[in-house]
């Protein structure tokens, strides 16, 4: 039984390390289309800054206001339309300077503060993959011991309460 119990050990542990190494594969495909959506924001933006550019010496608030002092309702409601093209390109730009901070900023803000739409779209296509690089390793190692740990915390638990409740119902019988 022992051996069994072992083993049963070992297949919690490497199941947590799969599981872990996922983590940065997760990272890294979140990291990619935050990169693929800000230039694809960027792009969209580039006609009306390059506007902003020529007639309003770079401001593209000011190329906004513009629009949106025209009394011609349709010119009126594209400076709304600039303006939340230029509000997503911001959005996307500063949480994409801030997901490359550094090697585990990516990490902080995928756990702790993502965008929920990317986030969204990366669980949907998510691809499973190894990436095998130190934190990869350093991560599945650590989700794997705690993986571990908790089932077997799980099953000390369940192990004691269903003793307790054994004895109780000795203790009823006689």
């Amino acid at each position: 039984m022992k051996v069994v119990v072992d083993y049963s050990r070992l297949i919690l542990f490497v199941c947590g390390v799969l599981l872990g190494v996922q983590v940065p594969a997760f990272v890294d495909q979140y990291g990619q289309r935050l990169q693929a959506h800000t230039l694809e924001a960027k792009q969209n933006l580039s006609e009306f800054q390059r506007d902003a550019d020529r007639f309003f010496g770079g401001d593209i608030n000011k190329l906004i206001a513009h629009y949106r002092q025209n009394p011609d309702q349709v010119i009126n409601a594209g400076g709304d339309s600039i303006k939340a093209i230029y509000n997503r390109y911001q959005l996307l730009a500063e949480a994409l300077g801030q997901f490359n901070q550094n090697d585990y900023s990516g990490f902080k803000q995928v756990a702790f503060n993502p965008l929920a739409e990317i986030r969204d779209e990366v669980w949907q296509h998510f691809s499973h993959s190894i990436l095998l690089d130190s934190r990869a390793i350093t991560i599945g190692l650590l989700f794997g011991l705690l993986f571990s740990l908790f089932c077997e915390c799980c099953f000390v638990v369940c192990g004691f309460t269903c003793r307790k409740l054994y004895h109780r119902l000795i203790e009823q019988r006689n």
